[in-house]
């Protein structure tokens, strides 16, 4: 395996230092990789790089582009070809990546790269990808369906594998992406030969849990990662810890918060072999020497679980019950507009988070947000005193009343099942519209039955939810509905 990373690494590296060094050193890489991995692995690794890249195209899409460039490298990089071969069906092949009607995976941003010209319009279209999926698309077949179709076609349900769960889990670490499919792939050769292979499935899939969940577990926080950054991942999992343990001291929560965010900055694109796994034990081993004596359900998790089986059983924990707390103290104007302004956005965001745990992290966020906002405009003013004088009480009162809104909603569907959970929605909108229309109710239930079932967890997808927070939750109804009511 580590020869295969190695090699990735390479390629992987191809893209980012080719404007660099030119489009010669682009050919020798590709060439090596192709020439030292041979057909079939570099066709497996296009897939998956491609799949990753861009995680929303079809398997006909990805393939299109895989066979083209498994075609050039077959063409190119072979001993005794023509020194511009590369350079001529890489222009070639760019040029029907512009073309409207090319047969390969769709991105906004290929128009504009199709006004450059040369190298530089090669380089702007390998650096394309597809926003990270929040939700995961890829079902695993039975054992007879997996077997029926490895008979038939082998090489078919390899790339066929390769690409979904590769645009599945496109921003897990490459190495661990790499390891999960290969570890699956050998178990597929080695089942479906087995004289029972459902027995052998079943034996295969329970050793392999831990590896798959630390795929998938890696894939949801390196998207979010991505998505957010290193400063608002640090938020994202303070507001977790809190609601997790709210319990724990607020220097605890933050140092695991700033913890979290240092292992995604240092393992979501490393080519490492075991950095993300090793990381996470290091980070799970903080976990239990900082919040065991202040929450019984993480040292239960810390004390009867080993090593990767500890984090994720401290990470499926739901959201803890809300604590009494006193009213908060607010910061002081020269404290929220001086070099004390995060620590103290930080504290009141402890406070909310536990006292109202089961509300949406997107609401948090959202708040955060719009506190950083208005503060920031607060101390950019003249009359700094006035503007927080006037804002403060509005907008403290305010911010409560949206975040027990979105715990109110979250208990209810916590607390509930389903059905009984939509009843009482739809119970609550009788009341508050008396005169609405079946339709407008049946509307409003599943505007907030979509968004309670999505976003009424921790570690919930952040996009969509934080798309969906106003229209949810922080607006009453939807501006159609009420303008009909």
């Amino acid at each position: 395996m580590k020869v295969v990373i190695i090699s990735i690494f390479l390629l992987v590296l191809t893209c980012s230092h080719a404007l660099e060094r030119g489009r010669d050193y682009f050919k020798e890489k590709i060439c090596q990789e192709f020439n030292s991995l041979g057909k079939d692995k570099f066709r497996s690794i296009t897939i998956v790089l491609n799949s990753r890249k861009y995680c929303s195209a079809t398997f006909e899409e990805i393939s299109s582009i895989v066979n083209e460039i498994v075609a050039l490298a077959e063409k190119c990089c072979v001993e005794g070809a023509d020194p511009e071969c590369y350079n001529t069906e890489s222009t070639t092949l760019s040029a029907k990546s512009c073309d409207p009607n090319s047969p390969f995976p769709k991105h906004p941003g290929t128009a504009a790269c199709c006004t450059e010209e040369g190298l530089a319009r090669k380089l702007c279209l390998a650096a394309l990808k597809h926003p990270p999926k929040e939700f995961f698309t890829y079902m695993e077949p039975s054992s007879d369906e997996i077997c029926e179709a490895f008979k038939k076609d082998p090489q078919d349900i390899e790339d066929r594998f390769l690409y979904e769960y590769s645009s599945d889990n496109s921003h897990t670490p490459l190495p661990l992406l790499l390891a999960s499919t290969t570890t699956y792939l050998s178990i597929v050769g080695k089942c479906c030969t087995d004289a029972n292979p459902v027995a052998c499935f079943l034996k295969e899939r329970l050793e392999r849990t831990s590896l798959r969940a630390l795929t998938q577990l890696s894939n949801k926080a390196c998207s979010r990662y991505a998505v957010f950054g290193k400063d608002k991942t640090k938020l994202s999992y303070f507001i977790t810890f809190t609601q997790r343990s709210p319990t724990a001291s607020f220097d605890d929560v933050l140092s695991l918060a700033e913890d979290s965010a240092e292992v995604l900055s240092k393992c979501c694109d490393s080519m490492e072999e075991h950095c993300i796994q090793k990381e996470v034990l290091a980070h799970t081993a903080k976990i239990c020497e900082k919040l065991p004596d202040s929450d019984d359900r993480i040292k239960q998790c810390c004390t009867s679980a080993t090593d990767l089986r500890k984090y994720l059983c401290i990470y499926s924990l739901p959201w803890a019950k809300p604590v009494d707390l006193p009213d908060f103290v607010q910061a002081t104007e020269e404290v929220l507009c001086g070099e004390g302004q995060e620590r103290a956005f930080y504290e009141y965001i402890h406070y909310t988070a536990r006292k109202f745990p089961r509300a949406p992290e997107a609401i948090h966020t959202a708040l955060y947000d719009a506190g950083q906002k208005f503060v920031n405009a607060c101390c950019s003013d003249p009359d700094f005193n006035a503007c927080f004088n006037q804002k403060r009480l509005e907008s403290s009162e305010e911010t409560l009343e949206i975040l027990s809104k979105g715990n109110q909603l979250c208990d209810d569907y916590t607390d509930h099942i389903f059905l009984e959970f939509k009843k009482r929605l739809r119970d609550t909108y009788v009341k508050k519209f008396p005169n609405a229309t079946e339709a407008v109710l049946s509307a409003l239930v599943q505007q907030r039955g979509r968004f309670a079932s999505t976003c009424c967890f921790l570690n919930a997808p952040p996009s969509y939810c934080g798309m969906k927070v106003k229209t949810a939750v922080v607006e009453t109804c939807t501006p159609d509905i009420c303008v009909k009511n």
